[in-house]
């Protein structure tokens, strides 16, 4: 998910309740920060869902910076 931001990984699961996305990072050592997890509705992710993962995914590299 490099629209995202750079070691951004998706996990993507579908199953007979319908498609869920898992939208994270594991680029520091000291955890795994989900960013974003939904379920879809329709074959595109939703702008909303893009913005508010890239909002928080920016949140976390500004915490991590020395």
């Amino acid at each position: 998910m490099k629209s995202i931001g750079q070691s951004v990984r998706e996990i993507r699961v579908r199953d007979k309740s319908g498609a869920f996305r898992v939208i994270y990072v594991a680029a520091w050592a000291d955890a795994i920060y989900i960013l974003h997890a939904f379920q879809k509705k329709t074959p595109t992710t939703s702008r909303h869902d893009l913005e508010l993962a890239t909002a928080r995914f920016k949140e976390m590299a500004q915490r991590k910076k020395p």
